[in-house]
């Protein structure tokens, strides 16, 4: 590039956007690439600090930033993601669905130790909607070694994109509330309630809401019931705890489920319980959904309605960032909650 006073500058074309910012107001671009200066651009250069600007000069083997950055993104982008013409050196992907974000993050962090390479993301299993950005793809200098970017190309063609979005399906759900002073009307279900409320956020039909007294085999009945009817997620409230009449665990384990977790290291929701009977996910739901916006319980139930099949591993990561910190106002999932 060649560097050329702004004064001298008159009928030359910019090699790259220029960022305009005025504090607390405004952050964008001032000057796009390719304008060509005029005499009347001069004092607002000088105004946002641009006393030289850079005319481009062709040099084998190296790339502009706007070229790279479309270059990356197109490479790192997955299924239900589109990327953006270029803005001030970034190309964006966005969502063209709501669903779920998966990212390759030992591909992530291999492709960001590429000289001059960034791209921040969302982090992995975020809840996106429609529109959403969801990453950033740039070079930090305007030009770099266009083999830095073959490399990125090259990764993500052996090892596949970097990022997609997983629609969230339509779930057939079987609700069974436990609890012997709910079942027998001396206290009134709030459980129900929250659940139903849960499961707005996606592809849900609850084909049925049972009552349970505590007792072992009529919760194991219920539960068995709704696999019968073809559920595909079955969600068993309340007896949950360590007091031994909290019998919801041992019916779980009755009808022969596979368990995956009793317990996790996150709270609120500690007490999560997760099994599968063949393919169909069961959760122990704690008594801390009632009280709780959000507990371990809202981490998972998207990754159920995506389609992921969880493991044990899947629970002890949530260990760090596990701990909620009952902010006065929650902004699930726009912390790190479960991360």
């Amino acid at each position: 590039m060649k560097k050329v006073p702004v004064q001298e500058a008159v009928g030359m074309k910019l090699c790259h956007d220029m960022t305009k910012v005025i504090p607390g107001e405004f952050k964008g671009r001032a000057f796009c690439r390719n304008h060509i200066i005029t005499q009347e651009d001069i004092q607002e250069l000088l105004s946002i600090g641009k006393e030289h600007i850079y005319i481009w000069e062709e040099n084998a083997g190296e790339i502009h930033e706007e070229d790279a950055a479309v270059r990356i993104a197109q490479a790192v982008m997955g299924k239900n993601l589109m990327k953006t013409e270029p803005e001030e050196g970034k190309s964006l992907l966005k969502t063209t669905i709501r669903g779920l974000l998966k990212v390759n993050s030992s591909l992530l962090t291999r492709l960001n130790s590429i000289e001059h390479v960034t791209i921040p993301s969302l982090p992995n299993n975020f809840v996106v909607n429609e529109q959403e950005k969801v990453a950033s793809a740039r070079i930090v200098p305007l030009v770099t070694q266009e083999e830095n970017i073959l490399k990125v190309e090259e990764l993500c063609r052996l090892e596949g994109p970097v990022f997609e979005v997983k629609p969230f399906k339509k779930l057939k759900v079987g609700l069974v509330i436990t609890g012997s002073e709910v079942y027998k009307g001396r206290i009134k279900d709030k459980f129900g309630p929250v659940i139903q409320e849960k499961l707005t956020h996606f592809e849900a039909e609850v084909i049925g809401q049972d009552y349970c007294p505590d007792d072992c085999k009529m919760i194991e009945k219920s539960i068995v019931k709704f696999f019968a009817q073809k559920a595909d997620l079955i969600l068993v409230t309340g007896g949950m705890s360590v007091d031994p009449d909290d019998l919801t665990p041992g019916a779980i384990r009755n009808t022969g489920a596979r368990v995956i977790t009793q317990g996790t290291p996150a709270q609120p929701g500690n007490m999560l319980m997760m099994a599968y009977l063949d393919e169909v996910p069961i959760f122990g739901v704690p008594g801390a959904a009632i009280y709780c916006k959000t507990t371990v319980l809202d981490v998972v139930l998207p990754r159920v309605f995506a389609g992921d099949f969880l493991t044990k591993e899947d629970f002890i990561r949530m260990g760090e960032g596990g701990l909620c910190r009952n902010c006065p106002t929650c902004h699930y999932p726009n912390c790190y909650f479960g991360r």
